[in-house]
């Protein structure tokens, strides 16, 4: 039986919506709340805020995550900065100009009413922000700062240096421990979800693993929130710490929550290139050094000379050439394709020939090496002890990693999936950004959904439908325990001859190969071959050293790989399925005269949710169809 894709999206003007909406939502009273046990798993800034802003309203709360700390999240690795419509450069920027540039950067495959409410909420963040003490950039009178990004030509980026991400992280995670220290919040650290719990059609629970003491346990509550970030690290290399896994939406996809638009994966064209066959990740570089560094390559294929003795006439500033309105600032897609074409040329930089020039010379002759140095400094310093080159003196060198993953659990209006009471936010679910997004756009969407709207929503839930209690004697939670059991038996008893990484570096070549910046019929069938093949030696010849009642970061490893091998099928079906090609999803068969991403709006404005099917069974297809009442549809240009 197919999914039923109710986007829940209320009537009425766009600007409206949501207060409508609030207003018409069902109240949890405060005597109930504390009746009510809610589990957040995951405490980035999406599942930190929602944790402590739940706790605050009274509900009881359990929060769990992987890292020993909630500080260690991967949001803390977030550099350049967060949108919001507040104005303050009086450059014409509005809450209407945000949804827009959003709605348009994601090349017109997301949702209008989901897209209005984040542009709106993105003021309440800032204010939010303030009050709990993010240090925000500041001007010389003391108003907060702004600076541009990708995609947009207003100054809305609201920055702490170029460590924004951690400093917001910093916030949310206060908050949490206050609301920990109140009782409110109960915290599970160095414990990670291995299954989610279904009882009659609603989520009940999850089941997790200790992983110091390798003990499994239940745990039931009346509605679970996961919160646990993107599986770009699919691609094994990419800008995701290690950590980063799609476990937790791959248990609930299998428990039937849909999956939607998979293989929409962004690629950030600000990053340290690869240097060799060692190397287990990238390192991201802000994308806000695009305000002041300019791209550049040689006009010369193979031009191996030093980048300072290359005069101006023989360099091409190939961003500024063909998007001259936006120049550096082409968003995020086009600027990783852009430069992957001129490598493609032979015209790439460095060793390997994978990169491209950031030059910072005219911005440091203009404002001086002092004022680069604020804006900067900490990211100029970290280039430094990763390459040993001084981007003060040798322009930098970037080139395109994977970075965010705009896909994830397919969520109506109220973040809620297609399994009832199971409610995803940030990263992990498939909202907001269609198929790119805009730079400094993922912390607008982790904090919205967690201060702002999973506290509203998930209240007109519990409202709604009641759930009762159920506890972890219930037949659902031993069944799942003991699956989770037989899992971890199976992985520790192959004692095969091949590491965990050797397998997650093989998929990572396939990934990257036929389904990264650009993907075409041919190699997507080839990936769909070789991918089956490579999980049917996974599990035929991995070996997983230790036991399960330990520390044990090969275990770890094997059961996340094990998921990647199934997640990374589903995401060449779906760029398979797709013949168009729009934002981050470039098909080579769809594309304009100019190289282009060529969109097919007549069969393909729709979001693909994808429904587990059953073990060896192809997914099934369900459709939600994109509406747009407010915005035309055109073919995007920045030029």
């Amino acid at each position: 039986m197919t999914v039923r894709l109710d986007p829940r999206i209320p009537s009425g003007p766009l600007a409206e919506k949501w207060n409508r909406h609030r207003f018409e939502m069902k109240l949890v009273n405060p005597a109930n709340k504390r009746k009510n046990t809610i589990i957040v798993v995951g405490s980035g800034l999406a599942g930190g805020a929602a944790a402590a802003t739940m706790a605050e309203l009274g509900y009881n709360v359990k929060c769990f995550c992987f890292q020993d700390s909630p500080r260690r999240a991967h949001s803390i690795a977030a550099q350049g900065g967060i949108n919001a419509a507040k104005n303050y450069q009086n450059d014409g920027d509005s809450v209407y100009r945000l949804f827009y540039d959003t709605i348009k950067g994601g090349d017109f495959r997301s949702r209008e009413g989901n897209v209005y409410r984040l542009a709106e909420l993105s003021v309440n963040i800032i204010d939010q922000c303030v009050a709990q003490g993010v240090p925000f950039a500041r001007e010389y009178g003391g108003l907060l700062a702004n600076r541009s990004f990708g995609g947009a030509q207003v100054s809305r980026t609201f920055y702490a240096r170029g460590q924004t991400g951690q400093q917001l992280l910093l916030g949310a995670y206060q908050a949490l421990e206050r609301q920990i220290g109140f009782g409110g919040v109960k915290m599970y650290p160095r414990t990670e979800m291995l299954d989610l719990v279904v009882i009659d059609g609603r989520a009940r629970g999850i089941v997790t693993r200790d992983l110091v003491t390798g003990m499994v346990e239940s745990h039931p509550a009346e509605a679970v929130v996961l919160a646990t970030g993107g599986y770009g690290n699919v691609f094994y290399l990419s800008t995701n710490a290690q950590g980063s896994n799609a476990t937790a939406i791959w248990r609930a996809y299998k428990r039937g929550a849909a999956f939607a638009n998979p293989c929409f994966t962004q690629i950030h064209p600000t990053c340290i290139p690869v240097s060799g066959e060692h190397q287990s990740k990238l390192t991201l570089m802000s994308e806000s050094l695009r305000n002041d560094g300019r791209v550049w390559v040689p006009k010369k294929p193979g031009d191996k000379r030093d980048p300072r003795q290359i005069p101006e006439a023989e360099r091409d500033y190939f961003l500024e050439r063909k998007y001259p309105a936006f120049g550096n600032l082409a968003p995020r897609d086009i600027a990783s394709r852009a430069a992957k074409e001129v490598c493609d040329e032979g015209r790439g930089v460095g060793e390997s020939g994978l990169g491209v020039y950031l030059d910072f010379t005219e911005a440091i002759k203009r404002f001086g090496i002092d004022v680069i140095r604020e804006r900067y400094g900490n990211l100029f310093e970290m280039y430094q002890r990763i390459t040993d080159e001084n981007p003060y003196e040798v322009p930098m060198r970037i080139y395109p990693a994977v970075h965010y993953t705009m896909g994830g659990l397919w969520v109506d209006y109220n973040l809620m999936s297609t399994v009832d009471g199971l409610h995803v936010t940030g990263e992990a679910n498939f909202s907001d950004h269609g198929a790119n997004r805009l730079g400094a756009s993922a912390l607008m969407q982790g904090l919205a959904d967690g201060y702002f709207i999973i506290p509203n929503t998930i209240g007109n839930y519990l409202a709604s439908y009641k759930p009762g209690k159920v506890d972890a004697s219930h037949v659902a939670f031993r069944d799942a325990e003991n699956a989770v059991a037989e899992r971890t038996k199976t992985f520790l008893s192959i004692r095969g001859t091949r590491t965990v990484g050797s397998f997650h570096r093989e998929l990572g070549k396939i990934m990257w190969n036929y389904c990264g910046m650009s993907r075409n019929e041919a190699g997507l069938k080839l990936a769909l071959k070789k991918i089956p093949e490579l999980r049917e030696e996974f599990w035929r010849d991995v070996n997983v050293p230790g036991s399960g009642v330990e520390l044990n970061q090969s275990l770890e490893r094997a059961g996340r790989v094990a998921d990647f091998l199934e997640l990374g099928e589903l995401m060449c079906i779906d760029a398979l399925h797709r013949t168009e090609s729009c934002g981050g999803h470039f098909r080579e068969e769809s594309q304009t005269p100019d190289g282009e991403a060529l969109r097919d709006d007549a069969n393909f404005s729709y979001v693909a949710a994808w429904e587990y099917a059953g073990e060896g069974q192809s997914p099934i297809l369900n459709k939600e169809p994109l509406v747009f009442e407010n915005v035309k549809l055109t073919q995007r240009s920045y030029q």
